[in-house]
């Protein structure tokens, strides 16, 4: 059997869908996943410690989920901020396809999925939560992040969770170290072996 990974575009397993119950925004919800997508059994750990650890998103404009799986962080900022324009952002098509089912069983039109390339050019964003892909190695994540950061908006804020023993502390420093120019980085919370990480754009 061909290997998958959920940073893959395509999945060769078998869809398999199946349903699991969740807590977001608090608010238990029924969500369909499937394998060959992050986290497919769970809030994954980090995701969960992020959503823990920021407070309510902006109320209005674009909010950005990168790396979105089948939709646990999207559906958040969904329900908590229903006047504004998620977008949930990832490479893996199984995963856009869940965060569509996702948000319309829970009647969150306001949720986008798409891959990068969907994403107009003139879109910039009042928020970015992020668990990123680190295991995708450092220079596509280094990538990301070049890539990502600079649409904030003036004052905008990018959260992003990193498992500390996954490199957290270095992925830190070399954010300081990249955009020391206009933005500030701090670690806004550190819990059950997560660091969460707060890039402000001045």
């Amino acid at each position: 059997m061909p290997q998958d990974h959920y940073f893959s575009s395509s999945a060769a397993s078998p869809e398999a869908l199946r349903e699991i119950r969740v807590e977001l925004a608090g608010r238990d919800l029924q969500v369909v996943t499937a394998p060959a997508v992050f986290s497919p059994d769970h809030v994954d750990g980090g995701t969960r410690v992020l959503l823990d650890t920021v407070s309510a998103p902006p109320q209005a404009g674009h909010l950005l989920d990168l790396g979105s799986g089948w939709g646990p962080i999207a559906l958040t900022l969904a329900i908590e901020a229903p006047d504004a324009s998620v977008w949930a952002i990832d490479v893996n098509e199984r995963a856009l396809d869940l965060v569509r089912r996702n948000a319309a069983r829970h009647g969150l039109d306001n949720v986008t999925a798409a891959t990068a390339e969907q994403v107009p050019h003139d879109v910039s964003f009042a928020a970015i939560w992020s668990n990123p892909p680190i295991r995708v190695g450092k220079a596509v994540l280094h990538g990301l992040m070049r890539d990502w950061l600079p649409r904030l908006e003036p004052g905008g804020e990018a959260w992003l969770v990193v498992q500390k023993h996954l490199g957290a502390d270095s992925f830190q420093r070399w954010l300081a170290a990249e955009f020391a120019d206009g933005y500030d980085i701090e670690r806004a919370d550190s819990s059950k072996g997560f660091r969460v990480l707060r890039v402000t754009r001045g």
